[in-house]
């Protein structure tokens, strides 16, 4: 008969009660199913299905709580919590959180999963056998994945980070797309597990697409837009500001180039919101008074 390990589904036959859950063995090795594990009553006569991991105390135990993540068998699961002495705890589906070791981590902590991020991952054993999560290589991303069409140009997704780069990250979709985002085309530092939404700008041969998470060029004019008009509301309706302004006063009270900063005026002009006199802008609302 095969030695049981964790990682493992099993069956097993009733061996005995104890105060604290059940024995079940395998006619060579008892293993405690804890009361807090018996999710169904346990039927003495029948033989149990039940998943193998070890406990708190290192000890081979045994859950009728079933994960979808086992040896060599690859599923999404949560991170829960990061130790930079050892790495992220990852819940699969069980009582006890399984460790993705700080070794199989990039090598800088900020790029470490967060809590409730999530990660691709099966279980392995190292030479004590001990057990602990593996995340999915390449390889593995690509056979749950499928190719993405010219259609998805332009569209925008949701996607989930698996792989970081030193020019960005591989991700996969929410509809199994895999795909690249450049490290100019994110809004900030991206980590392991992080979920991001973006826009594709290119659909690849291969049947993988590129990402941006900047917004379109509309988009951001219509929110300098509502910066500038919010920031005149805060002042009476007017500001010391105009598309005469030098670039550095610009910088310094919106955070944005003077080119962006002339667009947004230009469309709230177009639009008859403002309008410019002596290097300031007054709304008009405040000329109509």
């Amino acid at each position: 008969m095969d030695e049981l390990k964790a990682g493992t589904v099993v069956t097993l036959n009733f061996s005995h009660k104890a105060p604290f859950g059940y024995f079940l063995t395998d006619g060579e090795q008892d293993i405690l199913l804890h009361e807090n594990d018996a999710i169904e009553p346990v039927d003495e006569l029948a033989p149990l299905k039940v998943f193998l991991y070890q406990d708190h105390q290192g000890r081979l135990a045994a859950t009728m709580n079933v994960p979808d993540i086992r040896l060599g068998v690859y599923n999404w699961a949560s991170a829960v919590s990061m130790h930079k002495k050892y790495g992220v705890f990852a819940d699969i589906g069980i009582n006890k959180d399984i460790l993705l070791s700080k070794d199989d981590l990039p090598d800088e902590w900020p790029d470490w999963p967060e809590t409730g991020d999530k990660i691709y991952c099966s279980l392995k054993l190292d030479k004590k056998d001990r057990l602990f999560a593996k995340l999915a290589d390449e390889s593995i991303m690509k056979v749950i994945s499928r190719p993405a069409n010219e259609e998805l140009l332009n569209k925008e997704v949701n996607a989930t980070v698996y792989r970081l780069l030193l020019e960005g990250a591989h991700f996969i979709t929410d509809d199994g797309f895999l795909g690249f985002i450049h490290k100019n085309e994110t809004t900030g530092r991206l980590r392991l597990g992080q979920e991001i939404h973006g826009r594709v700008t290119e659909v690849k041969e291969n049947g993988s697409i590129d990402l941006s998470m900047h917004p379109r060029s509309y988009e951001l004019i219509d929110r300098h837009a509502e910066a500038i008009l919010q920031y005149m509301a805060g002042r009476g309706g007017a500001m010391p500001f105009s598309d005469k302004s030098l670039p550095e006063d610009i910088k310094k009270q919106f955070a944005i180039s003077k080119g962006d900063f002339k667009k947004a005026l230009g469309k709230l002009m177009k639009e008859k919101k403002l309008y410019q006199e002596d290097g300031w802008s007054y709304l008009n609302e405040i000329k109509s008074k």
